[in-house]
């Protein structure tokens, strides 16, 4: 396939653009590993119920690689206030991607998330790893991104829109104004590569990102249906049903799954269903819970909480992790010849 350069390429040693987003319950070791043999870059994230369960998903990303011991390349991700819990048993899940040589550490939804770049780059310090381990930093406004290279010194900026599936700021402005606002805000020199993500799921909307100076994109919902994805089956075909508008933005999602304690101000996008609605009329959130629950056991595709970007549309079938790259990279190839921009070395 062709090649597009770019600085995130560059400084992760890859031959495509394209991120997996780091999704609980999604982005296993086998989907991560798929997407880094196809040229890409991928993520793991942990689902906090335990480090051994993150543990086999480790083993997982050694075997499909070939790998049995030394650095990996692929990254992990973590929620800010995940960690932060009180009694922090969540840590030895960031302890356990470190020890594995994971190439990136990705940071989001925290109110100390310097704690957690500081404990990267100890333990890089201490151990005398070659190269560091880099670190990226979610990231919804220009202020929180200037803010992150001032401060924090960080590798890579992934600058979330509102169009974002999962969770993100309720006041996110669309990517389209905050990726070329915070492109605008950074240094002309030294600053590190910006990342668009959110409802990005086509290779027109990666090349169009890199036409404003991004260096590449985070792709989430296309990989929900990823054969290699951990999305449960009732949440992949509801994901395929659904069309271009389907998904809406509520804090309403964790509450009918118990998965409340985000930091104020972050809410979820999601496929709509009949719950949702009910709950906002001022239904019995109680007995929508049970509803919601009982349905979800007998598989119906209207009754589960499925996150997914406004990118979800297009979406028509299971596909293999290296097609959904290879698929990306070549359409956004296209685009960018047609359109006589070069990127690098496309």
């Amino acid at each position: 396939m062709g090649t597009i350069q770019t600085d995130i390429t560059r400084l992760l040693g890859i031959q495509t653009p394209i991120v997996l987003a780091p999704m609980a319950g999604v982005s296993g070791g086998a989907l991560a590993s798929e997407v880094a043999l196809a040229g890409g870059f991928g993520f793991l994230a942990p689902v906090y119920t335990g480090v051994e369960k993150f543990r086999d998903e480790f083993a997982i990303v050694r075997s499909t690689l070939g790998l049995p011991s030394g650095p990996l390349p692929i990254g992990a991700g973590f929620l800010g206030w995940k960690l932060e819990e009180a009694g922090g048993r969540h840590i030895p899940l960031l302890e356990l991607a470190l020890e594995n040589g994971v190439r990136a550490i990705w940071l989001s939804f925290g109110e100390d998330l310097g704690r957690w770049i500081e404990l990267v780059r100890n333990h890089d310090q201490k151990t005398g790893k070659s190269p560091k381990t880099l670190v990226f930093l979610q990231v919804n406004s220009v202020d929180e991104a200037l803010f992150a290279v001032q401060a924090w010194k960080v590798d890579v900026l992934v600058a979330q829109g509102i169009e974002s599936g999962g969770h993100g700021s309720a006041s996110a402005p669309p990517v389209l104004n905050l990726v070329p606002e915070v492109l605008s805000a950074l240094p002309p020199s030294g600053a590190p590569p910006v990342l668009a993500a959110g409802g990005l799921s086509s290779g027109g909307h990666l090349a169009a990102f890199l036409t404003l100076g991004a260096a590449g994109a985070v792709v989430g919902t296309r990989f929900l249906v990823a054969e290699e994805s951990q999305y449960p089956e009732v949440h992949k075909r509801a994901i395929i049903a659904a069309k271009t508008g389907s998904t809406v933005r509520s804090y309403v999602f964790d509450q009918l799954r118990d998965t409340t304690g985000w930091p104020a101000g972050v809410d979820g996008r999601g496929l709509a269903i009949p719950a949702l609605a009910a709950v906002e009329r001022g239904s019995d959130i109680a007995q929508i819970k049970e509803e919601v629950a009982e349905g979800t056991k007998r598989g119906d595709p209207s009754s589960v909480i499925a996150w997914a970007g406004t990118g979800v549309g297009p979406l028509s079938r299971l596909q293999p992790a290296k097609d959904i790259v290879r698929e990306l990279h070549e359409a956004a190839v296209a685009h960018l010849k047609a359109s006589s921009v070069l990127v690098g070395n496309v």
